[in-house]
């Protein structure tokens, strides 16, 4: 593969905010690059910049193929009515019937009677899919996409995975959808305070590669650390003796012998030579300074509280249960049960019903026929899609109630870890990002007294580090959990069963959600083969098992690795559980 292009020392501000500082990178023909980051890292402002979009204040972008042509599929949030429309209506005879082809395979099947109305009524999924018909009709050499899979349901991801697979040119692409990295990036580029780090392989490749450069890093700075106070301790020491040489060189003698003069002048000789050494180890000691291992920035900890669900058998259950909206029917003759502590994955495609579950849970609406009894001792949290009730007059601090100020600190310092600025804490609610808005509804949801948690699409707008941060916690929580979410890798992780929409019925599967999507996919291949592997994944983890009961006896209870081990031992322990139906 040849050289596509090279960016050099690419500098950008914006209001006087650096945001590009110091960005080198190269990309390759025919690669799919991911770029990843915080919120606000920077980038969409660099493929704005690789698109000619915007310029750059300082460096170089050189494109090494003259002849290349860029497809850019913006955030949907960029695209107004009066601008979506004429996108999709702006085609030619050359490539027309590319774009219906295309609409059809992403599910649009009705793109040819398109007409305003229709339009206008289309979801945020629809919308990117009629985009992306729209730019691949006209057959870039250089992709640029930014969160493509927002809004887009199973089927239009795997559509897109498979199209970007057999997408002959280079595809460049921002993304918080990590399941969607995986099956398509060749290599990360991250931005962090200004600055890119290329990592080869998928994301999950690149969180690896980071995590190890990372602890290297902090075991280096942890070496040279303890160096750096060997050598202040010498100096002190060295300073110590220099000190009473320089004494005894200038201490008055009462006989003022020869002899004496030869002892103040040996005196006076080491004293020089503590002066010396004390000089060379504050050499050394500076250039370690400078020169040595810089202490690996710690990344932001949030951490989640919840109270657990009491240990009763079930948490809900469905009889029969059916629900009809303006004569469609959403599903019917529905029996399933949740229990208590299980994480279950609601998964169906858009339009299925899962937001529908979610308000008969919540008692929100009543079913058309059957019932759905759900515990009445459980207090339960839910955190929607939509931001927009929350009081936007409110400032940050004031979205919380609270009695002391103890737990007026425990609020400070949750902000706090979730990214909230001193400055931000003061700022009204209406003056925030969706995806600040998002963290501070999650927040509120965290300081409550709860015990089950509905969750519809938590990651959205979160940034990749504070997905990570709460897919962590939710793993560790041993209450119920019942998510809607297109992040499938947090729903691999995290969930132990689902609850599947099909043929308009709700129906149970006692897989893990990763051996349920695992099921699925492979309809091709024989049961019996499918019986084969899950039992040799067995014999692994039962193996695994009894290694880790041998190396626990031998190691104190509360030492580091008994600990990372006895995680590990459980982590094992469920999924052998989710493996016997």
């Amino acid at each position: 593969m040849s050289l596509l292009l090279k960016a050099n020392h690419i500098k950008k501000e914006y209001q006087d905010r650096l945001i590009l500082k110091d960005v080198n990178f190269h990309i390759v023909t025919g690669e799919c690059v991911g770029i990843v980051g915080n919120n606000g890292a920077g980038k969409t402002t660099l493929v704005n910049i690789i698109a000619d979009d915007i310029s750059m204040d300082d460096g170089q972008l050189m494109w090494h193929d003259k002849t290349h042509t860029i497809g850019y599929l913006r955030q949907s949030s960029y695209y107004t009515e009066e601008s979506f429309n004429a996108l999709v209506n702006a085609h030619d005879a050359s490539h027309i019937q590319n774009f219906f082809e295309t609409s059809h395979k992403l599910g649009m099947d009705t793109t040819m009677d398109m007409n305003q109305t229709r339009l206008s009524k289309l979801s945020g999924g629809e919308k990117t899919k009629l985009v992306l018909s729209q730019i691949w009709a006209t057959n870039p050499s250089v992709l640029i996409l930014d969160e493509p899979t927002n809004h887009m349901d199973y089927d239009g991801v795997q559509w897109l995975i498979k199209a970007l697979h057999q997408f002959v040119g280079t595809v460049i692409l921002i993304s918080h959808d990590r399941y969607f990295m995986d099956q398509v990036c060749q290599r990360i580029i991250e931005i962090e305070e200004g600055l890119t780090t290329s990592y080869k392989g998928n994301y999950t490749a690149y969180y690896e590669e980071k995590k190890f450069r990372r602890e290297s890093q902090l075991r280096q700075y942890q070496e040279e650390e303890k160096y750096r106070k060997a050598l202040d301790r010498d100096i002190k020491q060295l300073h110590e003796w220099a000190e009473k040489g320089h004494r005894d060189s200038t201490k008055k003698q009462k006989n003022s012998t020869s002899s004496k003069m030869g002892l103040k002048e040996k005196f006076r000789a080491r004293a020089k030579k503590k002066d010396k050494a004390v000089k060379s180890r504050v050499k050394k000691l500076e250039k370690s300074r400078v020169e040595g291992v810089v202490k690996p920035k710690e990344e932001q900890t949030i951490t989640f509280h919840f109270n657990p669900t009491s240990k009763s058998a079930k948490v809900l259950e469905a009889d029969n249960l059916a629900m009809t909206f303006h004569d469609k029917v959403l599903f019917s003759n529905s029996s399933f049960y949740v229990k208590s502590g299980e994480k279950i994955a609601l998964f169906g495609k858009n339009g299925c019903g899962k937001t529908t579950l979610i308000k008969l849970i919540l008692d929100e609406i009543v079913p058309t026929s059957g019932h759905l009894r759900v515990n009445p001792n459980l207090k339960v949290a839910y955190l929607s899609q939509d931001v927009g009730d929350m009081d936007k007059d409110l400032r940050v601090v004031e979205y919380f109630s609270y009695h002391n100020n103890k737990e007026q600190g425990l609020t400070r310092t949750l902000l706090t870890n979730m990214g909230f600025t001193k400055k931000m804490m003061v700022t009204k609610v209406k003056d925030l990002s969706v995806g600040e808005k998002t963290r501070l509804k999650i927040a509120s949801m965290v300081l409550s007294d709860n015990n089950i948690l509905i969750l519809d699409e938590p990651t959205n707008h979160l940034d990749l580090h504070t997905r990570e941060m709460l897919e962590k916690t939710l793993s560790d929580y041993n209450g119920t959990i019942i998510m809607v979410s297109h992040d499938r890798y947090l729903l691999e992780k995290l969930c132990d069963k689902v609850l599947y929409f099909k043929d308009n019925r709700i129906m149970r599967s006692e897989y893990t959600f990763k051996a349920y999507m695992t099921r699925k996919e492979t309809k091709s291949i024989p049961q019996e083969q499918i019986d084969q592997d899950l039992t040799k994944r067995r014999m692994i983890i039962e193996n695994r098992i009894t290694t880790i009961l041998g190396e626990l006896s031998h190691l104190a209870s509360d030492s580091e690795a008994y600990q990372n081990l006895d995680k590990e031992f459980k982590r094992l322990i469920k999924e052998k559980q989710s493996l016997n139906p």
